[in-house]
């Protein structure tokens, strides 16, 4: 006999418009997370120090690349649109002209870094995921460096632009790897309950 609940359960989620749905919410809750983090700031010139590289990181690892990078799409859709949902704005500026400035290599640089990330990260174990995200944050840099190098004199692009924010980011990571690596242990080791009842 077919039990009605896994039956129903099985058409759920074969249910494109409530798979639909559900990866619509996923998108908005990550938007909303990243404008949370991008919002928690240390006030620093020219670029903030923020709480972004962690919700960016967390998000690929949890949900994977087309999640992670629509995400960020979102993200920066809604951003270029004129929502203040970036560090420093709207005291810093909104839309296009706030992408143009200082930190929008930063901003492209996380979006190659969601779809890298989510691609590569899941299902290694925690140094894993923390090498893969630490050379997720090889183009943040490389990006957010070059279009810093338009604002600041040469010499200072590194030293404004990099040393005060690589530690950080580091400690972000491996709390991310860490904390997501425990998450999947004990979501493997949870007992069924449905085996349990059996």
């Amino acid at each position: 006999m077919v039990n009605p609940v896994s039956y129903a359960t099985s058409a759920s989620l074969n249910n494109p418009v409530l798979t639909g749905t559900k990866y619509c919410l996923m998108v908005v809750l990550g938007v909303a997370v990243i404008t949370a983090s991008a919002k928690t700031t240390v006030p620093f010139w020219p670029v903030p120090m923020t709480l972004q590289t962690m919700a960016i990181m967390a998000i690929a690892v949890a949900t994977g690349p087309r999640i992670a990078v629509a995400t960020m799409l979102a993200y920066l859709a809604v951003g270029a649109a004129g929502l203040p949902v970036f560090a420093g704005t709207p005291e810093r500026g909104i839309g296009i002209v706030y992408m143009m400035g200082p930190t929008g290599g930063y901003l492209a640089g996380y979006l190659i870094a969601a779809g890298f990330v989510g691609a590569l990260a899941r299902g290694r174990g925690a140094f894993g995921r923390f090498a893969v995200m630490m050379a997720g944050m090889v183009p943040v840099y490389l990006l957010g460096l070059a279009g810093l190098s338009g604002f600041v004199a040469s010499e200072k692009v590194v030293a404004l632009g990099f040393t005060p924010f690589i530690l950080g980011d580091t400690i972000k990571i491996a709390l991310v790897a860490l904390g997501s690596a425990a998450i999947t242990r004990l979501t493997k080791h949870k007992p069924s309950n449905r085996a349990d009842a059996a």
